[in-house]
């Protein structure tokens, strides 16, 4: 089965794979499309990173990730949103060294609940208040800051923001080119105004990314690894999808798994596993 065009390998899914493996990977496995980590581009500084990814002949569809800066005012705040603005700027980067096609979008993860902090209300104002800190640079550097809703048991470590609608909430207060959402089937499938929200994300153009990959159960020990590949849990791709596509949606679909037996397989084989999976499962309703 040859890789659908519109397929990018997530990075977090053969997340032991160094940079130039990952980018040689995807490549040979015919996938046209790569969702990059800054870790992994930091090992290798932002300049080589981008040579690699213009010889590698891929897409960019994102880099993962900023955010986390749900803290209240104070340096580490400031270190946060300082750290962004960097992470705005390798993604316009990265965006510009790959193949035509690329996307310029920074997935933000919003932060969990500051350390002895309950005030969920508080913390999402402060990510709002962030973004909107960030946004003209994102602007200036035509970066979209896509912000993606965890699933909720992630609320206290991760995300405050835990729905799609929540993050629409935020992203409706900014322009849509600089701010929008990541629709990540993990972490909202089982949203009962999921669809709503999607066709709200398509009116105002703030689909960002799509992300796919399966809920498995029973959930690990650590649970953020809970993810499969797609297929193997409960998620039914069809009606998110079509309605991802519905709402004008027109980039890279992104497979992102966090789960240790993908990543103790071999990159190579993970890769013609997601080509064969996404065929099956995802490409038919696009």
């Amino acid at each position: 089965m040859s890789a659908h065009p519109r397929l990018s390998l997530n990075q977090a899914t053969i997340k032991y794979a160094p940079l130039a493996e990952a980018l040689r990977v995807t490549a040979e496995a015919g996938i046209g499309a790569i969702g990059l980590w800054r870790e992994p581009v930091a090992e290798v500084g932002l300049a080589e990173a981008a040579r690699m990814v213009t010889d590698s002949g891929l897409r960019v569809s994102s880099l993962c990730r900023g955010g986390f800066f749900t803290m209240a005012a104070g340096a580490e705040r400031r270190a946060s949103i300082d750290d962004n603005r960097r992470a705005i700027d390798e993604t316009a980067a990265l965006a510009a060294a790959g193949a035509a096609g690329s996307a310029a979008v920074l997935v933000l993860v919003a932060g969990g609940l500051p350390a002895g902090d309950r005030d969920l209300v508080g913390a999402r104002q402060r990510v709002a208040d962030a973004i909107g800190e960030l946004a003209p640079s994102a602007a200036a550097a035509g970066v979209t800051l896509a912000i993606e809703a965890l699933h909720p048991i992630f609320a206290a470590d991760r995300a405050v923001i835990s729905t799609l609608g929540e993050a629409l909430d935020i992203a409706e207060q900014f322009d849509a080119a600089s701010v929008g959402v990541v629709v990540d089937t993990y972490h909202v499938w089982w949203d009962p105004q999921l669809l709503e929200q999607v066709a709200r994300a398509g009116n105002g153009g703030r689909i960002a990314s799509y992300q796919v990959c399966d809920w498995i159960t029973p959930l690990p020990a650590d649970s953020l690894l809970g993810r499969g590949m797609m297929g193997d849990g409960h998620i039914d791709f069809g009606p998110l999808t079509r309605a991802v596509t519905d709402a004008g949606y027109t980039g890279d679909v992104e497979v992102e798994i966090f789960n240790q037996q993908i990543w103790d397989a071999a990159a190579a084989e993970i890769a013609a596993l997601t080509v064969r999976r996404f065929g099956a499962q995802v490409a038919p309703h696009l």
